[in-house]
């Protein structure tokens, strides 16, 4: 959505300006009037190419605090109306403070909740806007929205998990790869007038060639090869967001070894939570699986999972199309086929979530104990190959003199 700069008078006659994030001119001013502002000027602004936004995200944990708080009022029977304009006046992030008085604008002007927050699609995610237009069709709109909460917050953990279990790792790769590199450019070619007269005779050993051309090749071309190799990120990231891109990408993540396990456990875990939520509050069960299938984060277990949608509205149960995809463990298909039986499928859905984010924490730890040693091998190994290839023409010319 465009930007508008602003320019207001408050009602002790002060002077104020910002801007909003909004559909029309005529919203902004809308906007201005919540606030008791008189506008004095409203133009849709043009930011620089190069500008630094540092507090446009919504944070994940705050935007689950602002669903949770909104939940409650509702509950205790607030207007939706009083509720978001609260909630906008409470707002201490400016962009959210926007987004809701936005969302409380459209409300006002007649449009459903769902509606008026998949115009900030920046904030809200598309599995967010399909449980709250489900909690809206359903009249449940209050449940809804605290479990909406409930599963950004176990995404945050998750997130919160990964990012902690990978900062040591990270920090020796880094480290290593920083040291290696200082060696090559910087320390080996200091060696290279030394080894002239054996690499002259032809006996210079291959691995100090090699070190060798690899220090002269990254001393001339090393800015080069960064440039390049940024570039090929930034294209290698426009092609993973495309529709085929991400497919391979999600397919590829599922088969890597370690990695694969948790990436496609995490990804059953969403589905099973966020289908139960669904069935538990009465949405039928087809509708449950096409808002649900998004809600995995890999697209080809979404796409198993749509094609389990169609065959069920053939007539079959659930446990049968997607044992078929093979994507779902046996253990777990054998619990969904016995809960349907026993027709308490939305409650041994949100057990199963729980027992494979347990099973993922576990994996996770043990990613960590093997990258660790891992990542301490290859780095020894780097700097072993280094000092190795600068002495062996040493023991070469010692022996010779001999």
């Amino acid at each position: 959505m465009p930007e508008f700069a602003w320019k207001a008078r408050t009602m002790s006659g002060q002077d104020v300006s910002g801007v909003i994030t909004a559909e029309t001119r005529r919203d902004v001013l809308a906007l201005l009037a919540q606030r008791a502002l008189s506008p004095l000027s409203v133009t849709q602004a043009r930011p620089p190419l190069l500008s630094l936004r540092l507090q446009r995200g919504v944070k994940t944990d705050l935007l689950a605090a602002t669903l949770t708080q909104l939940s409650d009022l509702l509950t205790n029977g607030v207007p939706l109306l009083q509720a978001l304009d609260l909630l906008s006046r409470q707002a201490t992030h400016e962009h959210l403070r926007d987004v809701l008085s936005d969302i409380r604008a459209k409300v006002a002007d007649g449009r459903q909740l769902p509606e008026a927050m998949a115009a900030h699609r920046d904030v809200f995610s598309e599995l967010t806007l399909s449980i709250v237009r489900a909690g809206t069709e359903g009249a449940f709109l209050e449940a809804s929205l605290q479990q909406t909460a409930e599963f950004l917050e176990r995404q945050e953990e998750l997130r919160a998990k990964i990012r902690g279990a990978m900062a040591y790792p990270t920090f020796l790769a880094c480290a290593g790869f920083t040291v290696t590199l200082v060696l090559i450019v910087f320390f080996v070619p200091k060696f290279s007038e030394l080894f002239a007269q054996l690499e002259r005779e032809g006996t210079l050993p291959v691995p100090t060639i090699a070190l060798l051309w690899l220090s002269d090749f990254l001393g001339r071309f090393g800015l080069l090869v960064l440039l390049a190799g940024g570039g090929l990120v930034a294209l290698l990231r426009r092609w993973m967001s495309s529709e085929r891109g991400r497919e391979l990408v999600d397919r590829l993540k599922t088969r890597i070894p370690v990695f694969g396990p948790i990436s496609l456990n995490s990804a059953v875990s969403r589905f099973c939570r966020i289908l139960g939520t669904l069935l538990r509050n009465g949405v039928p069960m087809l509708k449950a699986l096409q808002i649900s299938s998004d809600s995995s984060g890999n697209v080809v277990l979404a796409r198993a999972i749509r094609t389990s949608a169609e065959n069920i509205s053939a007539g079959e149960p659930l446990s049968t199309p997607l044992a078929r995809c093979g994507l779902i463990p046996p253990g777990i298909m054998a619990m969904i086929s016995i809960a349907e039986e026993a027709n308490n499928l939305e409650r041994v859905l949100g057990n199963v979530a729980d027992g494979i984010d347990r099973k993922v924490a576990r994996q996770l730890d043990t990613m960590v104990r093997l990258i660790e040693p891992a990542l301490l091998m290859v780095m020894g190994g780097a700097v072993l190959f280094v000092i190795v290839a600068l002495l062996l023409p040493v023991f070469e010319m010692s022996t010779s003199m001999s």
